[in-house]
């Protein structure tokens, strides 16, 4: 299952409700990666795994303990209520006690808003409805609070949210869910901002995605099907779907999600994912990211011509991405991945110490939310 896919199955459901920022935690405690990790390892510590089902396989609890896992990413399936998810974060942080990375899991999930929630409780509203009501920042702000409150309350630390996609016409990919604040660029950014700030005071990370934007792309546009291109200008990628960064960045948001789409006006071959010039010259160079990395799904239909899991993952490396989301049915996708990171180290085709800077910067993170 890919992962847009089980991330909008049952996206209509309605469920009953049951300051930390990059630069206050970059002036606090650093943890650097350890010296002695072998190069499987060393990859494991780039890729968020993910499973079927609400029992966690023992193939992952061991690449947890053996410290080959970053994190990992639950979905619907994976949760039948809030007390047994709860177990099943401090079983996966357990199994992390033996690994060689001491640092916490990374446990995330989509908790967005509205159509889009993975643990039943708020926040209710979306987007959307955020944007359009009296006070947008008071909302976006309450909801990033709900958001934060209720995953940390089940042991989660990552909310892959919010979405600050700038939305062009009703019923488009992003409005079909509801899943964009405003077709006003300056509204995403304020909303997005409120929402990342109010939900990392209460320690849980934000994800701003999905960089640098599908506010273009039509309904029927979804990347986990197969490949996107986005005409867009330059000039208005950079003034409408890359302008909410600024002010999420200003935020202190923790990740960035970078988007699997083709934009010919940055680079006419590689989705934004693969693709240095977005990744380095855009999101780091323009912008000013220093943050962590993420990519969305990894076995996604988009990259359909891009090789197997191992080969996205170290072309995903290449680009900048930092930790690797590996949205398969079995946690053997996410091994693939760690393979293909390791053979990549060893031959040198991946570079020592671009490798070690992006491990450091998960590391970082993942100690800021002990």
């Amino acid at each position: 299952m890919t992962r847009r896919r089980a991330l909008l199955a049952g996206a209509g459901a309605a469920f009953a409700t049951a300051g930390l920022t990059g630069t206050a935690r970059a002036a606090g405690r650093t943890v650097r990666p350890a010296v002695t990790l072998t190069p499987e390892q060393q990859a494991g510590q780039r890729v968020i795994y993910s499973y079927s089902g609400t029992t966690v396989p023992q193939s992952l609890l061991d690449a947890i303990a053996a410290g080959k896992a970053a994190g990992v990413i639950f979905f619907g399936d994976n949760i039948s209520s809030l007390s047994q998810i709860a177990s099943v974060c401090a079983d996966l942080q357990e199994a992390n006690r033996s690994s060689p990375v001491t640092a916490p899991l990374l446990l995330m999930t989509d908790q967005e808003g509205g159509q889009v929630r993975r643990l039943p409780g708020g926040p209710t509203m979306s987007e959307k409805q955020i944007g359009q009501s009296a006070d947008p920042v008071a909302a976006a702000t309450d909801a990033g609070d709900q958001a934060g409150r209720l995953l940390a309350s089940v042991g989660m630390n990552v909310n892959l949210a919010p979405v600050l996609d700038v939305y062009r016409t009703a019923g488009d990919f992003d409005d079909q869910y509801g899943r964009s604040y405003s077709k006003d660029p300056a509204v995403c950014g304020q909303c997005g901002s409120a929402f990342i700030r109010a939900q990392q005071a209460v320690g849980v990370a934000a994800t701003a995605k999905h960089f640098p934007g599908l506010g273009p792309a039509s309904k029927t546009q979804n990347t986990d099907n197969g490949p996107v291109t986005l005409n867009v200008s330059a000039s208005n990628l950079r003034s409408i779907d890359e302008a909410p960064y600024g002010p999420a960045i200003g935020a202190g948001v923790e990740l960035v999600m970078v988007s699997w789409a083709v934009y010919p006006a940055l680079d006419a071959k590689l989705p934004a994912g693969l693709s240095p010039t977005i990744v380095q010259n855009e999101l780091r160079g323009r912008l000013g990211f220093t943050g962590v990395t993420i990519t969305d799904a990894l076995v996604a239909g988009a990259l359909s011509n891009f090789g197997t899991t191992a080969q996205r993952a170290v072309s995903a490396a290449k680009a900048g991405m930092d930790l690797l989301l590996v949205c398969g049915e079995d946690p053997s996708y996410a091994q693939s991945a760690v393979t293909g990171l390791a053979d990549a180290l060893r031959n040198e085709q991946l570079g020592q110490s671009a490798f070690d800077a992006a491990r450091a910067r998960v590391t970082n993170l993942r100690a800021g939310l002990a």
